[in-house]
Formats: structure tokens, C-alpha cells, sequence
């Protein structure tokens, strides 16, 4: 091969990344599901009644592993999962008291 075109990586290696025709694995979430999540409540199962910000992680887990439902519902256990995934509660916390219109 000519020493001026571009050589094949070699076998293995991981070819360079292109940052820029990166898209988001996760969609970014509506803001009003963010609403949502912390007014809306779970409408049947072991945590029927509850509002969805304070279903336990294992519980969004669960439906990760096993799929969540169809529908609005589905979108927003998954916002949920990935709320809670990366830690972000504090954001949900914050939404809460300003619906409930306390200051904490």
C-alpha cells in the first residue's frame, strides 16, 4: 500500500469514534413527563396508588429486565429508570415542592 492513503486499523483495534454523528441513546424527556412523575400515581400492581417519583429502583429495574408497558404509562417508568439510574431525584424532589407549591 501507497505510504499516503490511510491504513486499515490493525486487527482488534477499535476504530477512532466520530463525536459529532453521535445521537442520544436515551431520549431527552418531555419536561412535562418530568411533571408527571411526580404527580401522577401508579394505576395497578404491588405499588398501586403510589406516586411514580417514589416507586423503589428495584421496582424500575424489574420492568427494564422484564419490558416496560405499552404507552404513556411505559414512557414514563422508563424516564423514570433513567431518572433514577443516573441520580437525578434531587430534580424530581425540587419539581414536587414547587407542585405542591411549598417551598420544602
Amino acid at each position: 500500500m501507497s505510504p499516503h492513503l490511510p491504513q486499515p486499523p490493525p486487527a482488534g483495534a477499535i476504530p477512532p469514534y466520530d463525536f459529532r454523528s453521535r445521537t442520544l441513546e436515551t431520549p431527552v424527556p418531555d419536561p412535562r413527563q418530568l411533571v408527571e412523575l411526580v404527580t401522577e400515581r401508579m394505576p395497578f400492581g404491588k405499588y398501586q396508588g403510589w406516586v411514580l417519583k417514589d416507586l423503589p429502583e428495584p421496582y424500575l429495574v424489574w420492568f427494564k429486565q422484564k419490558g416496560f408497558p405499552g404507552g404513556h404509562l411505559g414512557q414514563l417508568l422508563q424516564t423514570l429508570y433513567e431518572v433514577k439510574l443516573n441520580g437525578l431525584e434531587p430534580l424530581l424532589e425540587e419539581l414536587s415542592r414547587r407542585h405542591r407549591g411549598g417551598s420544602g
